[in-house]
């Protein structure tokens, strides 16, 4: 760390340099203070892990001065950090073009937490660096260049790939333990078994894997490992109703939300103050920034093209939400189906008892919340049905079974589409406060 940090203080390279939380001369002891004080309040051990994380972000020559450039590094940083961790940025101005070292602290300033590499981070700091880019009309790189195999290094490959997680070994040895075709499910343990993993079966049913080196053994279900490894699912697939499952795929980077811009003038006659107007300028400046970078990623040259895509993001969310709404109904129908099929098989002996002992009124006595509950089941049968045919049990657990994931399958993408449309439509609403488009046209709801 102190390496690093007199790499970035030298002052044969050094420009300008800022601080937040912390003095760049003492800043190994300041960030280490801060991680003996949280091992000593959480017991977690900080050797595990990387120390600090370090930002370099360069500028093309003669675009910003040293100081601009380090006005922009401590923006970048302190909206990356949310203001939580320890950071320094030092501006280097050896080069032919101007660049920042951004050095901040793996642990929180509050002890709170321990900041983590993500999937996709460097991803999400590039567009970060790139709107604060924008927002100070600065230039950025639309079209970054892959390196000679054809894709960015993320940081797992950057330090080594890391071995893989006990759930995700679970997941590899199910899937070829599936592929070898086993006769039933104790064949498919067997499997498990003989591929190094001790099989644990706890209460209610419950199977665990417990894998070599292993403290805690993991469930073998969908909450766990993911949509395709429930037991029923193995069944399944065991018995050539479904395919085998498919490996989780790593969760995207969330979503960036683009908001709608303010009327300032309106709420300054609401009886906001001046300070409440130099704040709201500066967040109109950021969602026009926002929508202008939208813009470019969509490639949404014109006017006309910006309201197509939003029309075509409103369409593509209210077919969702309809189709999703006919899923819930169907297997809605299907389960009150199955549940009164049940009700009535299980409470027909005793209407065939009724009908049996000529309609008795002692017997009625005896039996009357049995008999109530056969009446319910039937007249359920009868509006579900509608004169229909009823189908086999084993029919409508399938059709359940199918109508559950397909419900699964839209929410996900309507989740998405939902997402899709409100930024197409925040984005087009900010574009047309800028252009004073006030046709009186209005996007169709949002809401389902």
């Amino acid at each position: 760390m102190e390496e690093r940090f007199d790499y970035g203080l030298n002052p044969k390279k050094l420009g300008a340099v800022s601080a937040y939380l912390c003095d760049p001369s003492t800043a190994p002891a300041e960030f280490l203070l801060v991680k003996s004080q949280y091992q000593a309040e959480t017991a977690r051990p900080v050797e595990r892990g990387a120390l600090f994380f370090q930002i370099r972000q360069a500028f093309p020559p003669g675009e910003v001065t040293a100081e601009e450039a380090n006005k922009i590094g401590y923006e970048t940083a302190m909206r990356w950090t949310k203001g939580k961790y320890q950071f320094f940025v030092c501006t280097h101005t050896d080069k032919g073009h101007i660049h920042n070292h951004i050095y901040y602290n793996s642990t929180a300033f509050d002890r709170s937490r321990k900041f983590h590499n993500f999937i996709g981070s460097s991803f999400a700091l590039r567009r970060l660096s790139d709107r604060v880019c924008i927002e100070h009309e600065l230039s950025y790189i639309q079209n970054p260049k892959l390196h000679s195999k054809g894709r960015f290094l993320h940081y797992g490959q950057w330090i080594g790939e890391k071995p893989p997680s006990a759930q995700q070994r679970v997941r590899l040895a199910v899937i070829a333990a599936l592929e070898k075709k086993p006769a039933d499910f104790a064949a498919f343990l067997r499997l498990m078994e003989e591929s190094g993993f001790a099989v644990k079966h706890g209460r209610g049913g419950v199977i665990s894997f417990l894998a070599p080196g292993q403290d805690k053994p993991t469930r073998l279900r969908a909450s766990t490992l993911g949509a395709g490894f429930d037991p029923e699912d193995i069944r399944a697939v065991i018995a050539g109703e479904r395919p085998i499952p498919e490996l989780p795929q790593d969760a995207p980077a969330p979503p960036r939300r683009v908001d709608l811009v303010i009327d300032i003038q309106q709420r300054m006659a609401q009886g906001k103050g001046p300070a409440y107007a130099r704040w709201a300028k500066v967040y109109n400046l950021k969602q026009m920034a926002a929508a202008l970078q939208y813009l470019r990623e969509q490639e949404l040259a014109d006017y006309a093209a910006l309201e197509a895509s939003t029309e075509t993001a409103v369409d593509r969310f209210h077919k969702l939400a309809g189709e999703l709404r006919d899923t819930e109904a169907a297997l809605s129908k299907t389960a009150r189906l199955m549940e009164a099929t049940v009700d009535y098989a299980k409470t027909r002996p005793v209407f065939d008892g009724y009908k049996a002992a000529r309609y008795s009124k002692k017997y009625l006595a005896q039996h009357e919340a049995e008999l109530a509950a056969y009446r319910a089941a039937k007249a359920a049968m009868n509006e579900i049905l509608d004169g229909a045919k009823l189908p086999k049990i084993d029919t409508l657990k399938k059709s359940r079974r199918e109508l559950a994931e397909k419900k699964k399958a839209l929410y996900a993408e309507y989740r998405q589409a939902q997402a899709d449309m409100r930024e197409a439509v925040a984005v087009k609403a900010n574009i047309d406060h800028l252009l004073g488009v006030t046709d009186g046209r209005e996007n169709k709801a949002q809401e389902r």
